[in-house]
């Protein structure tokens, strides 16, 4: 399997990454994300008429002076922000050596930290065709080493079902937040479904679409027999170069047909090749301001 997933030198970089995001933060309204209750916060949400009972703090006694009227402030309260990383265990995931699911671990490992470091809770959510484990919400970077043991394990799947693995998560998710997807997308049953469950269901999803550019041009030639890593579905083939243009095209009009399908939805979307370094990819995302916890 070659270098440990979660070594010390990836701390430190996730650590980095960390600093970054606190600068990231430093320029942008924290609290954009953050779920919002009438509570004992700062900002005035609303105004009602005051009840026997309520605390006498909340009234508005500057238009009392001037009205003879009570009215109670309400305010608006943060919740913790839940982060819920839905990470794709599928076996066209582990395909060959793996190296989509160790870049996929590597990134949810990084993103777990950085909530975690700016106090939000972190759920890790592996899947395939069902949901394969989840692990609780924790809060605090104390517990990312429990992350990190969670996320770096052998996981069991036959196939992908993204609608049916999410469908599964909207049903047994009741706390809203942000739901980062991080998965390859390939499934034969498409993923937009898959995604209106999210949206439908008020998650706010983000995108990590694992991309392995050796699969954009396979390196193949003549007679060969195709397997379904999934199915074992099998068929054979004449590779020419005229085939391969073609293969080529409809890939790239996939891979546009899902970010089409964010850019329409509002849904934040970020292409993730495994040639590019983790780190490096995250660090692109902070910058932009699709992951601030």
């Amino acid at each position: 399997m070659g270098e440990p997933l979660f070594d010390d030198a990836f701390r430190q970089k996730i650590e980095l990454l960390h600093l970054v995001s606190k600068k990231a933060a430093a320029g942008q309204q924290l609290a954009a994300r953050r779920t919002r209750k009438l509570g004992a916060g700062i900002d005035v949400r609303d105004y009602r008429p005051y009840a026997v009972g309520d605390d006498l703090r909340h009234v508005d006694w500057n238009y009392y002076a001037s009205t003879r009227e009570l009215l109670t402030r309400l305010f608006e309260e943060e919740e913790d922000l839940h982060v819920y990383l839905l990470l794709d265990v599928s076996p066209s995931m582990a395909l060959g050596d793996g190296r989509k699911l160790r870049y996929a671990q590597r990134v949810a490992g990084a993103l777990a930290y950085i909530a975690l470091a700016n106090l939000d809770r972190v759920s890790v959510v592996p899947f395939a065709e069902s949901l394969r484990g989840v692990l609780p919400p924790s809060r605090g970077r104390s517990q990312i080493w429990k992350v990190f043991r969670f996320v770096d394990q052998a996981f069991t799947s036959s196939a992908t079902d993204l609608r049916a693995a999410l469908k599964q998560f909207v049903t047994q998710t009741k706390r809203r937040g942000l739901v980062v997807l991080i998965s390859d997308l390939y499934d034969p049953g498409g993923f937009d479904e898959a995604l209106d469950l999210l949206r439908y269901h008020r998650f706010e999803p983000l995108v990590f679409h694992v991309v392995d550019e050796d699969d954009l041009a396979p390196s193949l030639k003549g007679d060969v027999e195709l397997v379904d890593c999934e199915t074992g579905a099998a068929v054979r083939v004449t590779v020419t170069p005229a085939l391969l243009a073609r293969y080529a095209e409809a890939h790239a009009a996939w891979m546009e047909s899902i970010a089409g399908y964010c850019r329409q939805r509002g849904v934040l979307y970020y292409r993730a090749p495994i040639q590019v370094a983790f780190d490096d990819l995250v660090l692109q995302v902070l910058r932009r301001g699709g992951f601030l916890a």
